[in-house]
């Protein structure tokens, strides 16, 4: 079923330009990631007192969960081997030829990822880049380079990522502060 859903969707790889041309800009290595980056960033230099310190915290934990899901994804990839769908299926790429291991899909954990971790504070930021993160994945699945289960594997990875370094954190309140308060004697919080 996971070769029958890239076939249909990759399918219409083609038929329309503009679709294809916000595929390869979803598709990327870069745009999500950037995007949620910067996001992370704002959300660093925003509030004042308690409302910055909580969206430091934010910050830290979204910043955190994105390595958590890498580690994750990387041990997994070391243990099980999947091969990318476009050396199973014919189909058009809209994106090089990854090498690495299709399932889970590191792009979802790492979308995910940052996601939750923002969500729990920040519903409608965190909503947004839960639906960049899912157009992320769709586009990967689209260009050929994933299977609908690699992304569905990669979402769950990061959703994990995200709320366990979000409850860490939460846990840990004086490790954060510290790192805080190191960076703000340094003009960097």
């Amino acid at each position: 079923m996971d070769g029958a859903i890239v076939r249909w969707l990759n399918g219409g790889v083609g038929a329309l330009a503009p679709l294809d041309a916000v595929a390869r800009v979803l598709v990327s290595d870069f745009f999500v990631p950037v995007t949620g980056s910067l996001v992370l960033f704002g959300l660093w230099l925003h509030g004042r007192g308690p409302e910055r310190f909580r969206n430091q915290l934010v910050t830290i934990a979204g910043a955190s969960s994105v390595g958590v899901a890498n580690a994750v994804t990387a041990l997994v990839n070391a243990q099980f081997f999947r091969p990318r769908p476009f050396l199973d299926n014919e189909l058009t790429l809209l994106f090089y030829e990854p090498t690495d291991s299709s399932f889970p899909s590191n792009a979802a954990a790492v979308g995910f990822a940052l996601a939750t971790a923002v969500f729990v504070r920040h519903r409608r930021t965190g909503a947004a880049l839960y639906a960049l993160a899912a157009l992320w994945g769709l586009a990967r699945v689209y260009a050929g380079v994933h299977y609908p289960t690699d992304v569905i594997g990669g979402a769950v990875v990061g959703i994990a990522a995200g709320l366990a370094m979000t409850l860490l954190w939460r846990r840990l309140i004086a490790v954060p502060r510290a790192i805080l308060r190191v960076m703000s004697s340094i003009y960097l919080a």
